[in-house]
């Protein structure tokens, strides 16, 4: 079998593959559909059971009303026999309208609920399915401990970082941040696409980023802090502010009820085409994204990366109450 039979072959199994899982997905959607229209359905009957006995109830009590009001009519026109027919006992007939009878109707308050749950799921699943793209590119993250802060503890599995109030009894190193809160990946991105995930949400004040191996390790000027510089780029939330840095530029980013700041950040770098996007990883909502076509307010030309990166983070002061946390996330599939 010549070499392009093969190609076909197997596109066509991957092909097979894919559109069964689709089909999965399809069939839950359609059984869950059946399910809650059904449900929907037998609500409906229901109710209407109980209307159609309220109003047959009420028409008997009608048809009563209209058989004494033939009654007194009849006695009103012929006063001489109403003296000798006796006058019915009860011409008014009371009915009163009971409560249960006013409350009948569909269950609008569950459907309420249940139209919002399913709005939130059709959120989840749509950015779930952009998620998916780009976790094909997953890459595993760990922090090199040597370019660590002396007061940031990193996690043996090297995954987590936390910010102490004490310095750790460790040598000084070159490659060491030695006043900023900053650590760097252990792994350069030298081509390619790359994509991973930092939870926040234990971090009052964060920065996330990406930064060339060149990165100023010591003092605390602007050579050194991320975004501050060319060497590097980040998504810095502080003081309840939101914000995206490069070159000692940024953009303020809305930070509302609705639109509130990251609890995990996604990552994503595309190397050759000097691209870089910064997620809210829980909607797939788009942060911030560096590229020579997107990012006018920064400068173009330095969106073709021309050095190493290395995945960036850093802390603020850890003089205030907060808490001092980021955990790089697990996305192994």
């Amino acid at each position: 079998m010549n070499p392009t039979s093969l190609l076909k072959m197997g596109s066509e199994a991957m092909k097979q593959q894919v559109q069964e899982c689709f089909e999965e997905l399809h069939m839950a959607l359609q059984e869950d559909e059946k399910a809650v229209l059904d449900m929907i359905e037998q609500d409906r009957r229901e109710t209407s059971s109980k209307l159609n006995r309220i109003l047959q109830d009420w028409n008997q009590h009608l048809g009563l009303l209209q058989k004494h009001i033939s009654t007194i009519q009849s006695t009103q026109q012929s006063p001489a026999e109403s003296t000798k027919q006796p006058f019915p006992g009860d011409f008014t007939c009371h009915k009163k309208l009971d409560r249960a009878e006013e409350e009948i109707k569909m269950n609008e308050e569950r459907i309420h609920k249940l139209t919002k749950v399913l709005r939130n799921i059709s959120k989840d699943l749509k950015a779930q399915l952009q998620r998916k793209n780009l976790l094909l590119d997953s890459s595993n993250v760990v922090i090199d401990k040597q370019t660590c802060h002396k007061q940031i503890k990193v996690t043996s599995e090297g995954r987590g970082l936390c910010l102490s109030s004490e310095d750790r009894c460790i040598p000084n190193d070159p490659l060491r941040f030695d006043q900023l809160y900053c650590a760097l990946g252990s792994v350069a991105i030298k081509s390619g696409q790359h994509y991973w995930e930092v939870d926040v949400h234990c971090c009052s004040s964060w920065a996330v980023g990406m930064a060339y191996g060149s990165l100023q390790r010591r003092g605390r000027d602007k050579g050194a802090k991320l975004g501050r510089n060319r060497s590097s780029w980040s998504l810095e939330f502080q003081d309840g502010h939101l914000t995206a840095w490069h070159n000692d530029r940024h953009v303020a980013l809305p930070v509302t009820a609705a639109r509130a700041a990251p609890n995990r950040v996604g990552v994503f770098v595309k190397y050759q085409k000097g691209r870089l996007v910064f997620y809210d990883a829980e909607t797939m909502r788009t942060l911030q994204e560096f590229s020579a076509i997107q990012t006018a307010v920064f400068d173009r030309a330095h969106h073709q990366f021309t050095e190493p990166l290395y995945p960036a983070f850093r802390f603020f002061s850890p003089k205030d109450k907060g808490h001092h946390h980021m955990e790089i996330c697990n996305l192994s599939l």
